[in-house]
């Protein structure tokens, strides 16, 4: 960005602030990119310069802009530029149509990639229906990931390119599917056993520099028009990584960015991990990019039964009546790897969705802590399934609830959890008002590109109303955990800052902070809560600087 128009007094405006000692403020004002003065407008303009750009906010709300803890946002942006996308509600057939007009658009030696299938379609991805995606690709190899972006479905040329046949061995944590008897593969991965074809994608996409470039810009630019301008990457590749400091080495970034550096090897790591990457760090680190942070995996997804609960599953013919799923590493492994990553200075965002994996997680920290102390502020990624005895835990100890991907109102990844989990089980998941109440810092979070749209409207919503606001799926997830506009603003504002570490640069509009800041079409404390999903942003400030303005 050379634009150095970023100093400005912003009037007649309704700001606020999510400063509790000044909650709302009728004009601030900005210089070189930071916030000067909040207040008053006669109070501000006795520290504005006397030709201070001055910006009319027609008594329209103003706040700071949103931010994402959890959003893979480098991924999105491939998805959307160069690869097949359908909604995690298509059909089988539908599927297979999209691939079948790819293959038509592509020459024949190109892999055709994409997604999102449902969960719901676990049962129908057989070897005959592979065999039917075969036909449609018409010999290209295929890899279409599912809604929890944890596992894949390969057709007959992609599991060749991987070298995966009947000998080849399960991974650690992962599932090569089989057909019962010959034991060939179906083309159906799950978990780890999706770095078997992962490895391969990634090699390629690591050659196409500029492209990851322009998906990670095309990216930015979609956040920011929803008001997004602070997000953590929570998975953050060799390919993130150079990606991400080029980026910022063109002053292009539109947003602070965290980012989270695979620290074991696993299904979406199986090139470089661990101290390979932290030795880039500072070579990456820049004024609104840091890479503060660590990923590790304690378990997979419920709807594959690789989740860690605490509880059995629904009794099944694959799994029996006592299966509980297992969590990736016993606790003294984990608390190893957390101290081994404190010491290097780096906090960790840690995928749990079971209450299994969050209890060994918090136990594992609980270990830590006794003896490095709790300078280190860690994150439990997910957090859908928490046991009551473990919500005080995460005060107790200093850990956020990463609330991520938008599960807390019906939907399509609910549905399925029905056929896996007691349907009151499932209405126990994300305990929001619980944990507020237990003073937990929450932080919200699309998880985009596993849910297609990053909105943080729909998820405000739907974290206060715990309905779905498109309508699409009836009924409510346990209305007694809606909270209220002011806290739910908070878990996408402060919340989130608070959880990356960079609370003293934004998240609130306060003197000596980034001019971060969205003004928007309606005040949401007027809005009737139903209509808070199709909120509008008109304008997008970050750093002071207009990275977004609707058309008019």
């Amino acid at each position: 960005m050379t634009d150095k128009d970023n100093s400005f007094l912003l009037f007649n405006a309704a700001i606020y602030t999510m400063n509790t000692a000044q909650p709302w403020a009728e004009a601030l004002v900005v210089s070189d990119g930071r916030i000067v003065a909040v207040g008053g407008l006669a109070e501000v303009e006795a520290v504005a310069s006397a030709n201070i750009k001055r910006i009319d906010g027609e008594g329209r709300m103003v706040m700071p802009g949103m931010a994402d803890v959890h959003n893979h946002f480098v991924f999105a942006g491939r998805a959307e530029l160069y690869e097949v996308s359908f909604p995690p509600y298509c059909s089988l057939d539908d599927i297979i149509e999209r691939v079948r007009d790819a293959a038509r658009q592509r020459p024949a030696e190109r892999w055709i990639i994409g997604g999102i299938w449902g969960s719901t379609l676990l049962g129908e991805l057989t070897y005959e229906a592979r065999l039917r995606l075969d036909e449609a690709a018409g010999g290209r190899p295929v890899m279409l990931r599912d809604d929890s972006h944890h596992n894949r479905w390969l057709n007959a040329a992609a599991l060749q390119a991987c070298g995966i046949d009947a000998d080849t061995p399960d991974p650690v944590n992962g599932t090569i599917v089989r057909q019962a008897g010959s034991g060939e593969a179906t083309g159906l991965l799950l978990e780890a056993a999706s770095a078997l074809v992962e490895s391969v994608v990634n090699a390629s996409i690591q050659e196409e520099p500029e492209a990851n470039i322009a998906a990670a810009l095309h990216a930015l630019q979609r956040l920011n028009t929803y008001g997004i301008t602070c997000l953590q990457e929570p998975l953050s590749t060799r390919m993130v990584m150079d990606t991400l400091k080029t980026v910022a080495e063109r002053e292009q970034l539109s947003a602070w960015v965290v980012m989270s550096m695979p620290v074991v090897q696993g299904p979406f790591a199986s090139d470089q991990w661990g101290h390979e990457l932290f030795a880039l760090r500072d070579a990456c680190r820049s004024q609104y990019l840091r890479p503060e942070f660590g990923k590790l995996f304690m378990d997979g997804v419920p709807t594959t039964h690789t989740s860690a609960m605490l509880d059995p599953y629904l009794p099944s013919e694959t799994y029996g009546c006592c299966f509980r799923g297992s969590n990736f590493m016993t606790v003294p492994q984990l608390a190893r790897v957390i101290s081994d990553c404190e010491q290097a200075g780096i906090s960790l965002k840690i995928h749990c969705t079971g209450d299994g994996s969050v209890r060994a997680t918090l136990d594992a920290i609980d270990v830590v802590r006794s003896f490095n102390g709790g300078q280190h502020l860690h994150q439990i990624a997910h957090a859908g399934y928490v046991h009551a005895e473990d919500i005080p835990r995460f005060r107790e100890l200093g850990v956020v609830a990463d609330l991520s991907p938008m599960l807390w109102f019906p939907g399509v990844i609910v549905e399925q959890l029905k056929t896996v989990l007691a349907e009151e089980r499932v209405h126990r998941s994300y305990p929001h008002r619980t944990m507020v109440e237990a003073g937990v810092l929450l932080a919200a979070g699309s998880d985009w590109p596993v849910l297609p749209d990053p909105s943080p409207w729909i998820g405000l919503q739907g974290m206060i109303t715990r309905r779905d606001p498109t309508g699409q799926f009836p009924g409510a997830l346990a209305e007694e955990e809606c909270l209220d506009l002011a806290t739910a603003l908070r878990a996408y504002t402060l919340g989130p800052a608070e959880a990356m570490g960079l609370e003293q640069e934004t998240g609130s509009l306060e003197v000596g902070k980034s001019a971060d800041l969205i003004m928007l079409d309606r005040n949401l404390f007027t809005t009737p809560v139903e209509a808070l999903a199709h909120t509008r942003v008109l304008t997008t400030y970050f750093a002071g600087r207009a990275v977004y303005e609707a058309a008019s």
